[in-house]
Protein backbone atom coordinates (compact mmCIF):
# COMPACT_ATOMS: atom_id res chain seq x y z
CA UNK A 1 0.00 0.00 0.00
CA UNK A 2 1.16 3.58 -0.99
CA UNK A 3 2.86 5.40 1.96
CA UNK A 4 0.59 7.95 3.46
CA UNK A 5 2.10 11.08 4.40
CA UNK A 6 -1.00 13.53 5.61
CA UNK A 7 -4.66 12.42 6.39
CA UNK A 8 -6.51 15.39 6.08
CA UNK A 9 -9.70 15.34 9.14
CA UNK A 10 -12.58 17.17 8.81
CA UNK A 11 -14.19 17.51 11.83
CA UNK A 12 -18.25 17.15 12.96
CA UNK A 13 -20.05 16.26 15.77
CA UNK A 14 -20.42 12.60 15.14
CA UNK A 15 -19.30 11.89 11.70
CA UNK A 16 -15.81 12.82 10.54
CA UNK A 17 -14.20 12.60 7.22
CA UNK A 18 -10.80 11.73 6.63
CA UNK A 19 -8.75 12.05 3.26
CA UNK A 20 -5.06 10.48 3.07
CA UNK A 21 -2.49 11.31 0.66
CA UNK A 22 0.99 10.94 -0.16
CA UNK A 23 3.97 12.86 -0.13
CA UNK A 24 2.91 13.81 -4.06
CA UNK A 25 -0.67 14.63 -2.99
CA UNK A 26 -2.26 11.87 -4.68
CA UNK A 27 -5.03 10.30 -2.65
CA UNK A 28 -4.42 7.22 -1.12
CA UNK A 29 -7.53 6.28 1.02
CA UNK A 30 -11.31 8.69 1.51
CA UNK A 31 -13.15 7.36 4.88
CA UNK A 32 -15.88 8.39 7.32
CA UNK A 33 -15.51 7.76 10.80
CA UNK A 34 -17.76 7.93 13.76
CA UNK A 35 -16.75 9.99 16.89
CA UNK A 36 -15.99 6.79 18.66
CA UNK A 37 -14.09 5.14 15.84
CA UNK A 38 -11.70 8.43 15.55
CA UNK A 39 -9.22 8.00 18.21
CA UNK A 40 -9.24 3.68 17.54
CA UNK A 41 -8.46 4.86 13.67
CA UNK A 42 -5.02 6.74 14.32
CA UNK A 43 -3.72 4.66 16.78
CA UNK A 44 -3.71 1.53 14.73
CA UNK A 45 -2.10 3.75 11.77
CA UNK A 46 1.58 4.89 10.92
CA UNK A 47 2.57 8.15 12.41
CA UNK A 48 1.67 10.88 9.44
CA UNK A 49 1.31 14.89 9.56
CA UNK A 50 -2.81 14.75 10.31
CA UNK A 51 -3.83 17.92 9.57
CA UNK A 52 -7.49 19.75 10.77
CA UNK A 53 -9.45 23.04 10.88
CA UNK A 54 -8.80 25.29 13.35
CA UNK A 55 -11.61 25.63 15.79
CA UNK A 56 -12.48 25.11 19.44
CA UNK A 57 -13.17 21.17 19.39
CA UNK A 58 -9.85 20.72 17.23
CA UNK A 59 -7.78 21.73 19.95
CA UNK A 60 -8.91 18.71 21.94
CA UNK A 61 -8.96 16.34 18.88
CA UNK A 62 -5.30 17.76 18.12
CA UNK A 63 -4.15 16.95 21.34
CA UNK A 64 -5.28 13.35 21.41
CA UNK A 65 -3.77 12.87 18.16
CA UNK A 66 -0.53 14.07 18.80
CA UNK A 67 -0.42 11.85 21.89
CA UNK A 68 -0.70 8.79 19.38
CA UNK A 69 2.32 9.62 17.83
CA UNK A 70 1.55 11.99 15.12
CA UNK A 71 2.10 15.65 13.86
CA UNK A 72 -0.86 17.80 14.24
CA UNK A 73 -1.45 20.90 12.15
CA UNK A 74 -4.03 23.34 12.14
CA UNK A 75 -4.98 25.27 9.72
CA UNK A 76 -7.21 28.65 10.01
CA UNK A 77 -10.59 28.26 7.72
CA UNK A 78 -10.00 30.94 5.30
CA UNK A 79 -6.44 29.20 4.33
CA UNK A 80 -8.49 25.88 3.45
CA UNK A 81 -11.32 27.71 1.40
CA UNK A 82 -9.79 28.22 -1.82
CA UNK A 83 -8.63 24.54 -2.46
CA UNK A 84 -12.03 23.29 -2.00
CA UNK A 85 -13.24 22.51 -5.77
CA UNK A 86 -16.90 23.29 -6.76
CA UNK A 87 -19.14 21.31 -4.63
CA UNK A 88 -18.90 21.62 -1.05
CA UNK A 89 -19.37 18.60 1.20
CA UNK A 90 -17.16 16.68 4.18
CA UNK A 91 -14.92 14.75 1.68
CA UNK A 92 -14.53 17.96 -0.23
CA UNK A 93 -13.30 19.45 2.66
CA UNK A 94 -10.70 16.75 4.02
CA UNK A 95 -9.38 16.78 0.82
CA UNK A 96 -9.29 20.55 0.67
CA UNK A 97 -7.78 20.49 4.32
CA UNK A 98 -4.83 17.59 3.17
CA UNK A 99 -3.82 19.40 0.25
CA UNK A 100 -3.83 22.70 2.47
CA UNK A 101 -1.96 21.25 4.96
CA UNK A 102 1.14 19.78 2.03
CA UNK A 103 1.43 23.53 0.73
CA UNK A 104 5.31 24.74 1.62
CA UNK A 105 4.43 28.11 2.75
CA UNK A 106 1.05 27.13 4.97
CA UNK A 107 0.46 28.88 7.78
CA UNK A 108 -0.10 27.10 11.13
CA UNK A 109 -2.28 27.82 14.19
CA UNK A 110 -0.52 26.01 17.30
CA UNK A 111 -2.60 23.14 19.60
CA UNK A 112 -3.44 24.89 22.61
CA UNK A 113 -3.09 23.37 25.86
CA UNK A 114 -5.74 22.02 28.27
CA UNK A 115 -4.38 24.76 30.74
CA UNK A 116 -4.51 27.68 28.04
CA UNK A 117 -8.00 26.62 27.39
CA UNK A 118 -8.67 26.89 30.64
CA UNK A 119 -7.31 30.09 31.56
CA UNK A 120 -9.00 31.73 28.31
CA UNK A 121 -12.56 30.01 29.89
CA UNK A 122 -12.98 33.07 32.33
CA UNK A 123 -12.35 35.68 29.86
CA UNK A 124 -15.15 34.27 27.55
CA UNK A 125 -17.12 34.39 30.65
CA UNK A 126 -17.02 37.47 31.57
CA UNK A 127 -17.45 38.73 27.89
CA UNK A 128 -20.90 36.31 28.39
CA UNK A 129 -21.73 38.37 31.12
CA UNK A 130 -20.50 41.83 30.51
CA UNK A 131 -23.16 41.37 27.52
CA UNK A 132 -25.89 40.42 29.19
CA UNK A 133 -25.04 43.13 31.85
CA UNK A 134 -25.24 45.84 28.57
CA UNK A 135 -28.66 44.27 27.61
CA UNK A 136 -29.84 44.99 30.97
CA UNK A 137 -28.70 48.32 31.17
CA UNK A 138 -30.24 49.53 27.31
CA UNK A 139 -33.39 47.64 28.45
CA UNK A 140 -34.06 49.56 31.20
CA UNK A 141 -32.47 52.65 29.74
CA UNK A 142 -34.93 51.99 26.73
CA UNK A 143 -37.93 51.44 28.97
CA UNK A 144 -37.92 54.76 31.10
CA UNK A 145 -37.38 56.85 27.82
CA UNK A 146 -40.59 56.28 27.41
CA UNK A 147 -41.61 58.03 30.60
CA UNK A 148 -39.08 60.94 29.89
CA UNK A 149 -36.49 59.30 31.68
CA UNK A 150 -33.06 59.45 30.55
CA UNK A 151 -29.11 59.32 31.40
CA UNK A 152 -25.68 59.51 29.73
CA UNK A 153 -24.17 56.42 28.05
CA UNK A 154 -22.55 54.29 30.25
CA UNK A 155 -22.92 51.67 33.22
CA UNK A 156 -21.93 54.27 35.87
CA UNK A 157 -24.78 55.97 34.87
CA UNK A 158 -27.51 53.70 35.19
CA UNK A 159 -27.78 54.37 38.76
CA UNK A 160 -29.98 57.36 38.25
CA UNK A 161 -32.37 55.37 36.30
CA UNK A 162 -32.23 52.68 39.32
CA UNK A 163 -33.38 55.63 41.29
CA UNK A 164 -35.72 56.88 39.72
CA UNK A 165 -37.46 53.41 39.24
CA UNK A 166 -37.15 53.00 43.05
CA UNK A 167 -38.64 56.00 43.89
CA UNK A 168 -42.34 55.95 44.32
CA UNK A 169 -42.76 59.45 43.85
CA UNK A 170 -40.85 59.36 40.48
CA UNK A 171 -42.98 59.49 37.02
CA UNK A 172 -42.32 56.01 36.47
CA UNK A 173 -46.54 54.25 36.77
CA UNK A 174 -46.71 51.57 39.52
CA UNK A 175 -47.04 48.86 37.00
CA UNK A 176 -43.98 49.20 34.80
CA UNK A 177 -41.74 49.88 37.87
CA UNK A 178 -42.61 46.68 39.22
CA UNK A 179 -41.30 44.68 35.98
CA UNK A 180 -38.14 46.76 35.94
CA UNK A 181 -37.50 46.12 39.26
CA UNK A 182 -36.83 42.29 37.79
CA UNK A 183 -34.23 44.11 35.53
CA UNK A 184 -32.47 46.08 38.27
CA UNK A 185 -32.59 42.81 40.69
CA UNK A 186 -30.85 40.79 37.45
CA UNK A 187 -28.64 43.36 36.64
CA UNK A 188 -26.93 43.81 40.06
CA UNK A 189 -26.73 40.28 40.29
CA UNK A 190 -24.35 39.94 37.01
CA UNK A 191 -22.42 43.14 38.36
CA UNK A 192 -21.80 40.68 41.72
CA UNK A 193 -20.74 38.11 39.15
CA UNK A 194 -18.59 40.11 36.86
CA UNK A 195 -16.56 41.52 40.21
CA UNK A 196 -15.74 37.79 41.14
CA UNK A 197 -14.43 37.11 37.95
CA UNK A 198 -12.81 40.53 37.70
CA UNK A 199 -11.29 39.75 41.58
CA UNK A 200 -9.74 36.06 40.20
CA UNK A 201 -8.16 37.97 37.23
CA UNK A 202 -6.63 40.71 39.43
CA UNK A 203 -5.35 37.72 41.70
CA UNK A 204 -3.83 35.49 38.79
CA UNK A 205 -2.16 38.71 37.73
CA UNK A 206 -0.02 39.47 40.88
CA UNK A 207 0.74 35.87 40.98
CA UNK A 208 2.41 35.52 37.62
CA UNK A 209 5.44 37.03 37.09
CA UNK A 210 4.93 37.68 32.96
CA UNK A 211 1.67 38.97 33.81
CA UNK A 212 3.21 41.85 36.21
CA UNK A 213 6.30 42.43 33.58
CA UNK A 214 3.50 43.29 31.14
CA UNK A 215 1.46 45.65 33.21
CA UNK A 216 4.58 48.13 33.07
CA UNK A 217 3.32 48.90 29.72
CA UNK A 218 0.65 52.42 29.62
CA UNK A 219 -2.43 51.09 28.55
CA UNK A 220 -2.34 47.09 30.23
CA UNK A 221 -3.86 46.57 33.27
CA UNK A 222 -4.34 43.23 35.46
CA UNK A 223 -7.29 42.26 32.98
CA UNK A 224 -5.33 43.10 29.19
CA UNK A 225 -1.74 41.52 31.05
CA UNK A 226 -4.04 37.97 31.37
CA UNK A 227 -5.84 38.15 28.11
CA UNK A 228 -2.75 38.57 26.79
CA UNK A 229 -0.82 35.36 28.18
CA UNK A 230 -4.78 33.46 27.69
CA UNK A 231 -5.71 34.28 24.47
CA UNK A 232 -3.12 34.95 22.50
CA UNK A 233 -0.51 32.40 20.78
CA UNK A 234 2.89 31.76 22.04
CA UNK A 235 5.12 35.02 21.03
CA UNK A 236 7.68 32.91 19.24
CA UNK A 237 4.54 31.76 16.68
CA UNK A 238 5.86 35.24 15.19
CA UNK A 239 8.28 36.70 13.40
CA UNK A 240 8.00 40.47 14.58
CA UNK A 241 6.02 42.99 16.43
CA UNK A 242 3.92 43.88 13.38
CA UNK A 243 2.91 40.08 12.28
CA UNK A 244 1.79 39.39 16.14
CA UNK A 245 -0.48 43.10 15.94
CA UNK A 246 -1.32 42.09 12.60
CA UNK A 247 -2.69 38.88 14.03
CA UNK A 248 -4.80 40.75 16.47
CA UNK A 249 -6.20 42.84 14.05
CA UNK A 250 -4.73 46.51 14.66
CA UNK A 251 -3.01 47.06 10.88
CA UNK A 252 -4.45 47.83 8.03
CA UNK A 253 -5.83 45.88 5.18
CA UNK A 254 -4.05 46.35 2.34
CA UNK A 255 -5.27 46.29 -1.24
CA UNK A 256 -1.78 47.24 -2.94
CA UNK A 257 -1.69 46.37 -6.89
CA UNK A 258 0.81 47.86 -9.73
CA UNK A 259 3.06 49.17 -6.95
CA UNK A 260 0.97 51.62 -5.64
CA UNK A 261 -0.15 51.41 -2.06
CA UNK A 262 -3.17 51.13 -1.02
CA UNK A 263 -4.06 50.79 2.70
CA UNK A 264 -8.06 50.49 3.91
CA UNK A 265 -9.68 50.38 7.44
CA UNK A 266 -8.33 48.04 10.48
CA UNK A 267 -8.29 44.09 9.44
CA UNK A 268 -10.25 43.31 12.79
CA UNK A 269 -8.57 39.96 12.19
CA UNK A 270 -7.62 37.23 14.96
CA UNK A 271 -8.53 37.58 18.68
CA UNK A 272 -11.87 39.77 19.41
CA UNK A 273 -11.79 39.91 22.79
CA UNK A 274 -8.17 40.72 22.82
CA UNK A 275 -8.42 43.61 20.49
CA UNK A 276 -11.17 45.20 22.07
CA UNK A 277 -9.19 45.14 25.68
CA UNK A 278 -6.25 46.85 23.68
CA UNK A 279 -8.00 49.40 22.22
CA UNK A 280 -10.56 49.95 25.54
CA UNK A 281 -6.34 50.32 27.08
CA UNK A 282 -4.98 52.73 24.63
CA UNK A 283 -8.39 54.98 24.66
CA UNK A 284 -7.95 55.44 28.83
CA UNK A 285 -3.92 56.30 28.03
CA UNK A 286 -5.02 58.62 25.30
CA UNK A 287 -7.86 60.55 28.01
CA UNK A 288 -5.48 60.93 30.12
CA UNK A 289 -3.09 62.54 28.22
CA UNK A 290 -5.75 64.65 26.60
CA UNK A 291 -6.69 65.85 30.09
CA UNK A 292 -3.57 65.94 32.26
CA UNK A 293 -1.42 67.19 29.22
CA UNK A 294 1.89 65.17 27.30
CA UNK A 295 4.61 66.88 25.97
CA UNK A 296 4.47 67.95 22.17
CA UNK A 297 7.43 66.03 21.05
CA UNK A 298 6.63 62.63 21.88
CA UNK A 299 4.52 59.88 20.15
CA UNK A 300 2.07 60.86 21.59
CA UNK A 301 1.68 64.37 21.61
CA UNK A 302 2.51 65.07 17.57
CA UNK A 303 0.04 62.01 17.28
CA UNK A 304 -2.98 63.92 18.80
CA UNK A 305 -1.88 67.09 16.96
CA UNK A 306 -2.28 66.25 13.46
CA UNK A 307 -4.94 63.35 14.29
CA UNK A 308 -7.91 62.39 14.78
CA UNK A 309 -8.67 60.85 18.81
CA UNK A 310 -10.00 57.44 17.28
CA UNK A 311 -7.21 57.35 14.75
CA UNK A 312 -4.33 57.62 17.71
CA UNK A 313 -6.45 55.20 19.94
CA UNK A 314 -6.36 52.69 17.18
CA UNK A 315 -2.24 53.65 16.50
CA UNK A 316 -1.40 53.13 20.31
CA UNK A 317 -3.44 49.91 20.57
CA UNK A 318 -0.68 48.76 17.80
CA UNK A 319 2.16 49.35 19.45
CA UNK A 320 0.78 48.48 22.76
CA UNK A 321 0.47 45.24 20.99
CA UNK A 322 4.24 45.56 19.27
CA UNK A 323 5.64 46.69 23.07
CA UNK A 324 4.01 43.36 24.47
CA UNK A 325 5.23 40.84 22.47
CA UNK A 326 8.65 42.43 22.62
CA UNK A 327 8.02 42.12 26.10
CA UNK A 328 7.64 38.13 25.56
CA UNK A 329 9.86 37.20 23.12
CA UNK A 330 13.02 39.28 25.27
CA UNK A 331 11.93 39.33 28.49
CA UNK A 332 12.60 42.75 30.53
CA UNK A 333 9.44 45.44 31.78
CA UNK A 334 8.86 48.54 29.40
CA UNK A 335 11.13 51.19 29.89
CA UNK A 336 9.67 54.76 28.12
CA UNK A 337 11.20 56.81 25.76
CA UNK A 338 13.43 59.41 27.17
CA UNK A 339 11.66 62.86 25.81
CA UNK A 340 14.44 65.38 24.61
CA UNK A 341 14.98 68.88 26.20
Amino acid sequence: MTQVSTIGLDLAKNTFQAHGADAAGNAVFRKKLRRDQVLAFFAAHEPCVVAMEACPGAHHWGREIGNLGHTVKMIAPAYVKPFVKRQKNDAADAEAICEAAQRPTMRFVAVKSEAKQASAAIFRSRDVLVGQRTQLINAIRGHLSEYGLIAPQGPSHVERLIAAIEDPASAVPKAVRACLAVLVSALRHLRKQIEVLDAEISARAKTDETARRLMSVPGIGPLIATALEALAPPADTFNSGRDFAAWVGLTPVQRSTGGKERLGRTSRMGERTLRRLLIIGASGVVRWAKRKGIAADTWLGRMLARKPPMLVIVALANKTARVAWALLTKGGIYRAPAVSV
